[in-house]
């Protein structure tokens, strides 16, 4: 089995070892971003209406004459795209929306939002009735086999047709080659897609979803999920033929250090038991976390929060959770919960943040320590 050297030949685990400033500038970034695309929304003007006027008619979509479209234009278009394609990966495509969602769910969706997507409450009536009629039509006809097809090209008709299926229902957390996402694992490495016998397992998982990690149940009919697990297994069967193409780091991997040489590291050098303890906070984390998730968890623990102390002008001090520091204000909960901020120049304060902890340990780290310390997490279960 190969050794990873993390200095040369894991660009996945390099990513983790990004000091804590930059995380935080990547961070500011998308919260940017994601601001400017809430605020355009929210504008929804003349002006953006004006913009968002539909386009030309074509192949890719509806007739822009269509009931609802008007109302699509107006107010979905410039995240979702002209014709339902969304704009991955940051906006899913509607097309076949209804596969997961019934119409009660869709409506909810739009008038109250959903995550970072804004509610659209002033949206009922005809024009809400026109806009849903809009989206059941949007179902594309690719995704569904082709009468007639040969013997000798069905095998290619569906996966095609899988693909077309996935591209709408599945990429926005799979990626577009089911390689992974943002949020969805990678399908080409998927325990359940290699046990999988003509779709017994697949189907099961895509009729009743996967609540406890968020995947919501999909109504395909019985030819549309045989074109799915089509294009899955292609994407599959392409993985293990593209030798060094990889995206993302298998379990066994990350298997190849010493676990006894880890606990001493723990105890010892690492430093790591100041803060943790096998026995408690760390107690089953490698039945909670498994492969490279644990690994990045172990180099860059992104979900702890950080304590603050805060000395107002007064000489009253207030402790609790930062909430949010820039250059110009702090914001925190107290012990109570209660939100309190401040501009930075009228206060003191002090960020106990257990990550930087972790930060400093990236220059000190050597291939053995990591692989070591990994395998002895992997101990915890």
């Amino acid at each position: 089995m190969e050794t990873i050297s993390f200095r040369r030949r894991s660009p996945e685990l390099l990513q983790v070892k990004l000091g804590f400033q930059t995380q935080m500038r990547i961070r500011s970034l998308s919260l940017l971003a994601t601001g400017c695309v809430w605020l355009a929304i929210c504008l929804n003007s003349s002006t953006l209406r004006a913009a968002s006027r539909p386009p030309n008619q074509d192949a890719s979509g509806p007739a822009q004459n269509q009931p609802g479209y008007k109302a699509y234009a107006a107010n979905c278009a410039i995240c979702h795209g002209d014709h339902l394609e969304g704009d991955l990966p940051s906006f899913p495509p509607l097309v076949g929306v209804e596969h997961h969602m019934n119409d009660a769910q869709i409506v909810a969706v739009i008038q109250q939002g959903k995550d970072r997507m804004p509610g659209f409450p002033d949206l009922k009536g005809e024009e809400l009735k026109d806009l849903m009629s809009y989206l059941r039509s949007s179902t594309d006809s690719a995704a569904k086999p082709a009468a007639g097809i040969s013997s000798s090209n069905a095998s290619n008709g569906a996966i095609e047709a899988g693909g077309a299926l996935f591209q709408q229902s599945c990429a926005f957390c799979h990626g577009r080659d089911a390689m992974g996402g943002e949020t969805g694992p990678d399908l080409t490495q998927s325990k359940i897609v290699h046990a999988d016998v003509d779709g017994d397992k697949i189907s099961e998982v895509v009729r009743n979803g996967r609540p406890e990690k968020k995947m919501p149940a999909f109504n395909f009919s019985a030819p549309e999920l045989q074109n799915l697990v089509a294009f899955i297994h292609a994407q599959a069967a392409h993985a293990v033929a593209s030798k060094g193409g990889r995206r993302g780091v298998s379990v066994e991997d990350l298997q190849t250090g010493n676990a006894d040489a880890g606990k001493l590291y723990f105890n010892g050098a690492g430093t790591c038991a100041q803060c943790h303890s096998a026995t408690g906070d760390l107690a089953g984390i490698a039945s909670r976390f498994n492969g490279l998730a644990l690994e990045q968890r172990m180099l860059y623990p992104e979900d702890v929060k950080s304590k603050v102390t805060v000395t107002l002008s007064s000489g009253k001090h207030i402790a609790g959770i930062l909430d949010y520091l820039d250059e110009f204000t702090l914001g925190m909960r107290d012990e109570s919960g209660t939100y309190h901020s401040w501009p930075v120049e009228r206060i003191k304060y002090k960020v106990l943040s257990p990550v930087d902890a972790h930060v400093e340990l990236f220059p000190k780290y050597t291939d053995a320590d990591i692989h070591n310390l990994m395998a002895y997490l992997q101990t915890l279960r």
